[in-house]
């Protein structure tokens, strides 16, 4: 496997100011989808974890769920429109080919700062993450709304029993918020690891509505739009390459797997999560899962998981959390992130 690696150093001070989800309030259960494909519900579990999913329904698409989910981080962040400085969504269903989604999130939200549309499928988040971090390391931005969101019934075929069963629609987003300096202990960036494996490529595609291959009435009855996957092919590069990956990430930033708090790997699959703490030693109990209850969302499960954890208080201030993206390339996205919070008002030189 041919991998090309990008590497980034330290980032200070970037503190996770707001955060917040957004999910569709219909529940689909294995039950369910058992009364129309030929599955059920230990089926599901045994091979996936995955017990029941959201999926959207009529004005749920990818812009008002990223639209809500960044409402609920501004929020929370008591960050106003007209002090965000940059806005990135992180998905691989947008709402629509123009504008981007970022465009309509910041139309909706009165936000007029640059805005920007991230596509590496699953792995989309942490390589949202990555990139909102080196905009304010490099000063461009002080405040970052990161947003991953996915309507991923949009383009699954619901005969096929391979993919829909697996995935589910919604959205989280952060705000994140910078401050000069460059102290390794400040929250933020650590270390990071983006990776591709071009072996892979066909192995997850949606073959047509691109340039390549425009819409047309032939596609639509060749069911060109919809996802299709080699399933087994894809668990075993990706339980390979993501170790790798988080073996890159905790040498680089001189951490073992002892010293995470919080490990939220992409929802993808929980024998795929299995199997990487197995080769890893990452510890279950302090490893994030909502695909049970959630299934595949793509780019928008990191941020959904990270979200309900932060809600919880499952991380406090100097914790070291480790994401982890995989999936459509074959792209990987590894962070290690110093959890931190803003500073409260008239603290600053404590």
């Amino acid at each position: 496997m041919s991998l090309l690696t990008a590497t980034t150093g330290l980032a200070g001070g970037i503190s996770v100011a707001g955060w917040g989800s957004a999910l569709p309030p219909r529940r689909v259960t294995n039950h369910d989808l058992a009364q129309s494909l030929d599955t059920s519900d230990e089926w599901i579990v045994e091979r996936s974890g995955i017990r029941e999913r959201r999926w959207a329904g009529e004005g749920e698409s990818t812009g008002p769920l990223a639209i809500a989910a960044a409402h609920r981080a501004l929020e929370r962040a008591h960050v106003a429109p007209k002090d965000v400085d940059v806005v990135i969504v992180a998905t691989c269903t947008p709402e629509q080919p123009i504008p981007s989604t970022s465009a309509i999130v910041s139309s909706e939200l009165g936000i007029s700062a640059g805005a920007f549309d991230l596509n590496a499928a699953c792995a989309g988040f942490v390589y949202g993450l990555t990139t909102t971090s080196a905009l304010v390391e490099a000063g461009v931005v002080r405040t970052a709304l990161l947003i991953g969101a996915e309507t991923m019934t949009s383009v699954i075929d619901p005969d096929d029993r391979g993919t829909a069963v697996l995935f589910g629609d919604g959205a989280g987003a952060l705000v994140l918020r910078g401050s000069p300096g460059h102290d390794p202990a400040a929250p933020g960036l650590v270390a990071s690891d983006l990776v591709n494996d071009p072996a892979g490529i066909d192995l997850l595609v949606v073959p047509a509505g691109g340039s390549a291959r425009p819409a047309s009435p032939e596609t639509v009855a060749a069911r060109q739009h919809y996802l299709r996957m080699d399933g087994r092919e894809v668990f075993r590069r990706a339980v390979r390459a993501v170790e790798a990956s988080i073996g890159r990430t905790l040498a680089r930033a001189g951490h073992t797997a002892e010293d995470v708090a919080l490990f939220v790997p992409h929802q993808a699959n929980a024998r795929i999560v299995d199997a990487v703490l197995a080769r890893t030693g990452l510890a279950p109990e302090r490893t994030s899962s909502t695909v049970d209850r959630y299934g595949n969302t793509s780019a928008a499960s990191i941020p959904i998981a990270l979200a309900e954890a932060a809600e919880a208080g499952t991380v406090t201030p100097g914790d070291l959390v480790l994401l982890c993206g995989f999936g459509a390339g074959l792209t990987v996205g590894t962070a290690l992130w110093r959890w931190g919070t803003p500073t409260p008002p008239g603290r600053e030189a404590a």
